[in-house]
């Protein structure tokens, strides 16, 4: 291992280039811009064989990872905000093909009003096209979720695209120690591309693209929903043979002091870190406090997160953003219904924080706990640090 001082842009920057992917098409938007250009940079250096492909827009951008990967090349991109909003057209599109591509997500808030701030509005805008979402708590776990993902997207099990989320500036511009694997090790780890099919073979022609009606559309679905399924043995897999190998855990969650728990928070990304915090302060003052933090949340890995939250008295889900559907946000509507048909379930609230950037404090959280213990005594949506 190499231990340096890296942002999680540059965490990210650096396993591209040891992952060294044959095609990589981006549009630069803050705060995800860094990680392109540095890998640029790597490109115009010689460090890597990559083809990169400076577009005109992200639309263009997926366009040419789709058409990339399609050729049977490795295929890597990164975008942010309204920068993913513009791929959109294009990301069921890759799954339906299943296409590999890895994306470095960096999650901002989707306008307007504009913002280049952390919330999760963006990924979460796109949790049903197909895609399988990591999230990173930070800059460590960003390098070993993108190494981590290309054995997933790439297994023959699988073979859809992922993207690796971290934290808008939060984790992006923030400075962490980071261990890194030397390049000889992440190159054997990391295995050479076996495409499916490719465009440019002659031999074997392969229509992409085709139109679909009511006659085969619903077929030519489902073998995006059977690879979501097995995705989740793959990625368990894939992260015990990480462990294995590095030393490093990872599944579809971690827990944090959760399995003696009475209440605990379900969170996702950087705020992760703040609420272990506030979780040792309430232990240190009797409250059996505890934390779920989802790293993948496509697949959703309901029927485990089920195992895990009952038998607690309450929990609280914290959403960094909400669905506009007045009874939740994304991620407390996916726990509410994990939980659906458990015996000992949990009082259930959803606190909804941090929109557009704003900070999530030890107290905030550990005010979350508070409420949560006063068991229906709370509203079941609440906005959490928003002026009145």
């Amino acid at each position: 291992m190499i231990t340096v001082a890296k942002t999680g842009n540059e965490a990210m920057a650096e396993a591209m280039r040891q992952i060294n992917p044959d095609v990589v098409a981006a549009y630069p938007i803050t705060p995800a811009t860094e990680i392109v250009m540095i890998f640029a940079k790597y490109v115009a250096d010689g460090l890597v064989d990559t083809e990169y492909i400076p577009v005109e827009s992200e639309h263009s951008a997926m366009s040419a990872c789709v058409g990339a990967a399609s050729a049977g090349a490795r295929v890597m991109t990164g975008t942010s905000s309204q920068g993913l909003a513009l791929m959109y057209e294009i990301l069921p599109i890759a799954s339906a093909l299943r296409l590999p591509i890895i994306m470095c997500e960096v999650n901002r808030a989707i306008s307007g009003p504009i913002n280049i701030h952390c919330d999760h509005s963006d990924t979460m805008a796109a949790r049903d096209f197909g895609w399988i979402q990591i999230f990173s708590e930070n800059t460590q776990e960003a390098y070993d979720n993108l190494l981590q993902a290309v054995r997933i997207a790439e297994d023959k099990r699988v073979m859809l695209p992922i993207m690796v989320t971290t934290d808008g500036f939060i984790i992006s511009h923030g400075m962490e120690k980071l261990e890194m694997i030397e390049d000889p090790i992440v190159k054997e780890y990391i295995g050479e591309k076996k495409p499916e099919y490719s465009l440019l073979d002659i031999e074997k022609p392969t229509t992409v693209g085709a139109l679909d009606l009511t006659d085969y559309y619903f077929e030519h679905k489902m073998p995006v929903i059977e690879a979501m399924k097995n995705a989740k043995d793959v990625i368990l897999e894939v992260g015990k043979d990480f462990e294995k190998k590095f030393g490093r855990q990872y599944g579809f969650y971690e827990k944090y002091k959760l399995d003696d728990a009475e209440f605990a928070v379900v969170v996702l990304g950087s705020a992760s870190g703040t609420a272990k915090v506030a979780i040792d302060q309430l232990r240190a003052s009797g409250v059996k406090a505890g934390m779920l933090k989802i790293r993948v949340f496509r697949p959703f890995p309901a029927e485990e997160i089920a195992k895990e939250l009952t038998g607690k008295k309450a929990i609280a889900v914290m959403d960094r953003s909400d669905s506009f559907n007045t009874c939740g946000g994304p991620v407390f509507t996916e726990i509410r219904s994990a939980l659906f048909d458990s015996q000992n379930k949990p009082s259930i609230t959803n606190f909804v924080y941090g929109l557009g950037g704003r900070d999530i404090n030890v107290e905030q959280i550990k005010n979350i706990f508070e409420s949560i213990r006063n068991v229906g005594k709370v509203p079941v949506v609440n906005y959490i640090g928003v002026r009145q």
